[in-house]
């Protein structure tokens, strides 16, 4: 009996230490980077490593924000992921609706089009995408971008959205209608407020599936004016050598938005990746 209490001690004691490690393993670059942002450029470049820097400057995220113009990349992105999401929530709505409610021929391969468009990597459309905003005169335009971004985003979302939207008897719906609302109005009334954590769950892979596109909008931009700020960060290397200090404070700077937004979902997310786990 002793010897087995001593084995669960010890697979105890060797798991929480697992965790831990992995735990060190994930935190520490965040750590890193945040100590670096507010370290001086000499401690910074020292053969001296410090933990924790000897004098606290905030002159690094003052050169990020103003001087390197990345407030204006700040605004591009805050202008891409919000328009993104508010577009691919809207269409994951509604094909995940016409996917789960009504019943067509050909729903099965369609859906199988919609899975199959995820298979495709990015970096081969570059080429025919730049093309086609070429010939529609919509290069280095952020809307181009938002148009991009709902483009290859909401196709997995309207898989996720049906999903959510299966779980939920239609028989509610039935009853608005019977109580005098129209379709539109029964999803409005009665169905979009059950499926806020879908709705939330989705909105939060658009938004970091917006925020942190680079392969598009390198391509598709040009200039300080509409470089967004995944690709801003890219020019804190320049023929000089790497500028640790300003770089490691505008990535910061640039995962703010993503923590905030996560902690004010994270509630409703749980609740709908549970519901997807179980029904879909």
């Amino acid at each position: 009996m002793k010897h087995s209490n001593g084995k669960k001690i010890l697979s105890g004691v060797l798991f929480a230490a697992a965790l831990l490690a992995i735990l060190v393993f994930i935190l520490f670059p965040i750590y890193w980077c945040l100590v670096t942002s507010f370290k001086p450029s000499a401690e910074i470049t020292s053969k001296n490593v410090t933990y924790w820097p000897k004098t606290f400057t905030f002159q690094n995220y003052v050169e990020a924000w103003i001087r390197s113009g990345f407030s204006n990349y700040f605004k591009n992105s805050l202008f891409i992921a919000v328009f993104g999401v508010v577009f691919i929530v809207i269409l994951s709505i509604l094909t995940g609706y016409a996917l789960a409610r009504f019943k067509f021929k050909g729903k099965n391969v369609f859906m199988l089009i919609l899975l199959c468009t995820q298979f495709i990597p990015g970096a081969m459309l570059i080429t025919p995408i730049f093309i086609i905003f070429k010939n529609l005169n919509m290069l280095n335009s952020l809307f181009a971008l938002v148009l991009v971004n709902t483009t290859f985003h909401f196709p997995f979302n309207s898989i996720l959205m049906r999903g959510f939207i299966s779980g939920i008897d239609y028989t509610i719906e039935e009853a608005a209608q019977i109580d005098g609302c129209s379709r539109l109005g029964a999803i409005r009334h009665v169905l979009l407020p059950i499926l806020k954590p879908g709705i939330a769950t989705i909105a939060a892979y658009g938004f970091i599936s917006c925020w942190n596109e680079f392969l598009f909008a390198l391509t598709m931009t040009d200039g300080k004016a509409m470089r967004p700020i995944a690709v801003g960060l890219a020019f804190f290397i320049d023929e000089m050598g790497v500028h640790w200090g300003p770089l490691m404070a505008a990535s910061i700077l640039m995962s703010v938005p993503a923590v905030i937004f996560f902690s004010l979902a994270q509630n409703q997310m749980v609740k709908g990746l549970s519901a997807g786990a179980v029904k879909g």
